[in-house]
């Protein structure tokens, strides 16, 4: 039983669908396709879809929001959560062409205007600044997020892959909540249960939103067959049930942001939401991935 209050985000949902890779589905680009991909979702009871302002070369939210305004009904079922605050040097239209953060005020107020009327939905379920900035003034953002909450363009606000310190800042300067961050975490990258960040996430009442839960796929080459044949058979999960499982059982409920949009794929991430593995398993997955024991 999990014995940690899950903290901060609030939507009920297991698993959210990352729409980073959309750009990459030439077949779900139309959309009518894309409202049917949308429409199955929602019937498994999926309805989280997370954005950024820069996925797909900036036309992400854009084809979301054309499937959407296809089928109006979608629109009321489904939460989106989006970021901003990063331009890749292909986007950036100054002489310089390089990637850069824009985590100011006037930057996020046009980018939360521009996904409301990109994606065709009323109100942003979460907002996230995407990365740190060092040039951020906290006051100022903080401002700009109050405003568009307060104005009903943003249920709630958040960050992404922001280190403790960086979120704390931001935290003391403004009376919203921060509810979430959103950064990588997976059995393959488990650092940040080793460095006191899992900690911190706890004590401050952030969920954390795993990007990369899967770890990049690729569990086969790090943990023998075997084992990896073994621990199927106990728990009746394939590969990409038994990473999104481990990544369950971690105090407070890591939200995994699945970024594959193979039905398949998905229908495996939720039999991991809804299975639990033994301590044992728990910890012989992390010796493989980690090629040594716990201490």
């Amino acid at each position: 039983m999990q014995t940690t209050r899950p903290a901060g985000f609030t939507p009920d949902t297991p698993l959210i669908l990352g729409m980073m890779r959309l750009h990459d589905h030439p077949e779900l680009n139309k959309p009518a396709k894309l409202a049917d991909w949308i429409a199955a979702r929602l019937d498994e009871g999926l309805n989280v879809f997370d954005h950024a302002d820069i996925y797909g070369n900036g036309d992400g939210e854009r084809l979301f929001g054309e499937a959407l305004r296809l089928h109006p009904p979608l629109a009321r079922g489904v939460r989106v959560i989006t970021k901003a605050g990063i331009v890749p040097a292909g986007l950036d239209k100054s002489p310089w062409q390089v990637k850069h953060y824009r985590a100011e005020a006037s930057y996020l107020k046009g980018a939360i205007d521009r996904a409301l009327t990109s994606l065709a939905v009323e109100q942003i379920d979460t907002f996230l600044i995407h990365r740190p900035d060092p040039l951020l003034q906290a006051e100022d953002i903080a401002t700009v997020l109050e405003n568009a909450v307060s104005a009903g363009k943003v249920r709630q606000i958040g960050v992404s892959n922001f280190l403790p310190e960086q979120w704390r800042w931001l935290a003391r300067n403004t009376g919203l909540p921060l509810v979430c961050n959103q950064s990588q975490l997976s059995l393959a990258h488990n650092a940040p249960l080793f460095d006191g960040t899992l900690e911190a996430h706890l004590a401050d009442g952030l969920r954390w939103l795993a990007w990369s839960p899967l770890g990049g796929g690729g569990l086969s080459q790090r943990i023998p067959e075997a084992i990896l044949d073994k621990a199927s058979d106990e728990s009746g999960l394939d590969e990409t049930g038994l990473a999104i499982a481990w990544l369950n059982q971690i105090p407070g409920t890591p939200v995994p942001v699945l970024g594959s949009m193979n039905p398949d794929r998905i229908h495996s991430a939720l039999q991991g939401t809804r299975s639990r593995l033994s301590r044992p398993l728990w910890y012989r997955l992390l010796e493989c991935v980690r090629n040594r024991p716990v201490a």
